[in-house]
This record gives C-alpha cells, structure tokens and sequence, in this order.
C-alpha cells in the first residue's frame, strides 16, 4: 500500500513533469489550489478509511474553504490526479478517480439521485474531465477518454473516446494517444440543423417542380452525407 507521504509526493512530482504554467517549485505551495485540495483529500480519507467521521470531514471543509474544491473524504482518488485550474469543482462520496487523471475548473462528479450506494461516477486511468463539465450518475468514464468542456455526461463513455454536448455524445477516436481539442470537436447540433435546412429545402423544390426522381436522388444524396457524419462519432 502506498504511503501517505508517497502519495503526496507523487502528486507534487506530477505537476512539475506535466505543467508548461510551472515555472517554479516554489509556485507550487501558492499558485495550486488543485493541488492543495488533493493533499487535503489525501489526509482526510486515510482518516476516514480508520472510521473516523467528523475530522476528515472537518479537514475537507478546511480544504474546500481555502480552494473551493469539495472532495467528499469517502470518494477513491487514484495517484498522479491533477486539478487544474482549482476552483468549483465537486467530487462525490462514491466517486472513483483511477490514475493519471486531469480534471479541469468547475468540473462536477455527482449524483442524480439520493439512494444509498454507488451513486457517482468512476473515472478511469488517463481521462479528462474537460472545464465546466458535469458527470452524473453511476456511469463509468472508460479509460483514456475525454469530456469536452460544459457537457453534461449522463452515460458510460467507452474507452479511447470523447463525449461532447448536453446531453453527451460519444464520438469514436482513432487512436489513443488523441488529446483534447476544445477547437476540433463537432458542433453535433450544428450538423443535425444543416440536414434538416437542407431536407426541407429538398422537399420544397420536388412540390413546387414535381419532379420525384430529382427529389429522391437528392434526398438519397443528403442522408448518405449525413450517415457518414453520425458514423463518424
């Protein structure tokens, strides 16, 4: 089992591997809130795992008043998770966090009911939970997947894929090494617009020419470049 002080230092050591914004070691105790709220958690849930109740709850509200990031002392966080950008983010009592996870500002892992149980989501190894996002629910985020910024995740998301919109949708990634992109994901609704425009359009030019064969060809046209589209996610 791994340390507390192991842990902690691995965290500490993973944002001075992986952040271009670091300049310093010293930037580190001042400039992290992310960071800082980890190292609370850390503390917090080895307190609780010993059936302590109030201090690790009292740890994490210290931690969520100095970074307003409230992660419950209950949820499972892996090693190498960093908070970018600390501020709003929620983690649930169930929530499970694998390893080598990114998760961005505002960012919420929550719940959709108040039954007891698994009620919050599992976050693979390698994912990322892009600004402003919300995962709710028991749904499981596959690994080295990711979640563009503001969607709402409602859904399991296979392994090696990004799910973008409100709610959700998945498109299929070719490789897994692919990086988030928040300026090349597909606007989903913007396309299904286009085809309908486009539709309406074919259908008004076959009524007023009456030509079926002219309207068909088209239609036939149009739903194989929209097929192609919805294939591609």
């Amino acid at each position: 089992m791994i340390t507390l002080f192991s842990a902690i230092k691995e965290d500490f050591l993973n944002v001075k591997r992986n952040d271009p914004a670091l300049h310093s070691t010293f930037e580190l105790f001042f400039n992290y809130p992310g960071l800082w709220a980890i190292w609370f958690y850390r503390i917090s849930n080895r307190l609780y795992k010993k059936g302590l109740r109030f201090i690790p709850r009292f740890i994490s509200a210290i931690g969520q008043f100095l970074t307003t990031v409230d992660i419950h002392p209950a949820a499972t966080i892996g090693q190498r998770v960093f908070i970018d950008h600390g501020v709003g983010v929620v983690i649930g009592e169930t929530a499970i966090i694998g390893n080598d996870v990114l998760i961005y500002q505002q960012v919420t892992l929550g719940g959709v009911s108040l039954s007891h149980g698994k009620r919050h989501p599992t976050v693979e190894d390698n994912a990322v939970i892009g600004a402003g996002a919300k995962v709710l629910g028991n749904i499981t985020i596959g690994k080295n997947s990711r979640i563009g910024a503001n969607s709402v995740v409602l859904k399991d998301v296979p392994p090696h894929s990004t799910a973008v919109g409100i709610p959700a949708r998945i498109i299929n990634c070719d490789t897994e090494s692919r990086k988030l992109r928040h300026d090349m994901l597909p606007d989903v609704n913007r396309e299904i617009f286009h085809y309908l425009i486009k539709r309406i359009a074919v259908l008004e030019e076959s009524v007023k020419s009456g030509n079926i064969e002219l309207m068909e060809k088209e239609d036939h046209e149009l739903t194989e470049i929209y097929s192609t589209f919805i294939n591609s996610m």
